[in-house]
C-alpha cells in the first residue's frame, strides 16, 4: 500500500514532536521506496553566522528517513536512527533543504541537497 504526500504530512503531524513540527517541513513527494521532504532556512534555524544549524538538519533527515520507511511499509513505523552525517554548508538566506530518503527495507539512507527558494538560494554546499 502507497502512502500519498496528504497520509505522510499525517504521520508527520500525528507522531512527532512539536519541536521537530517546528523546523516547518514538507513533504513533496513520497512513493514505496522514498521520501522527498523539504526544509525551508528560517533564522530560528540558523546558528551564528547564518548557517543552518547542524541539530535543525539532522532532525530533518531522521524525521525523512521515518517518512521513507513508514512509506514503504504502508504506515507509521518507529524506526530508531543508527548512524548519521551531514555535509557543511556556508551561510545563506532563503533556501529550502531538500532531503531525499530511500528506503531499502529495515534501513534508510537520506541525500541532503539545495533547492531554490523563493528569491533565490543563497546556501550551497
Amino acid at each position: 500500500m502507497t502512502v500519498t504526500p496528504a497520509q505522510a504530512e499525517k504521520i508527520l503531524a500525528d507522531n512527532f514532536a512539536p519541536w521537530v513540527l517546528d523546523l516547518g517541513l514538507s513533504v513533496e513527494e513520497v512513493d514505496d521506496r522514498r521520501a522527498v521532504l523539504r526544509l525551508p532556512w528560517s533564522a530560528r534555524l540558523a546558528r551564528q553566522g547564518g548557517a543552518l544549524s547542524g541539530q535543525a538538519l539532522l532532525a530533518a533527515a531522521d524525521t525523512a528517513t521515518v517518512i521513507a520507511v513508514s512509506a514503504a511499509r504502508g504506515g507509521f513505523v518507529p524506526i530508531p536512527c543508527s548512524s548519521q552525517g551531514i555535509p557543511a554548508f556556508r551561510p545563506g538566506g532563503n533556501a529550502i533543504l531538500g532531503l531525499e530518503a530511500r528506503s531499502a527495507g529495515d534501513h534508510c539512507a537520506c541525500a541532503v541537497t539545495v533547492m531554490p527558494g523563493a528569491s533565490g538560494s543563497r546556501c550551497s554546499p
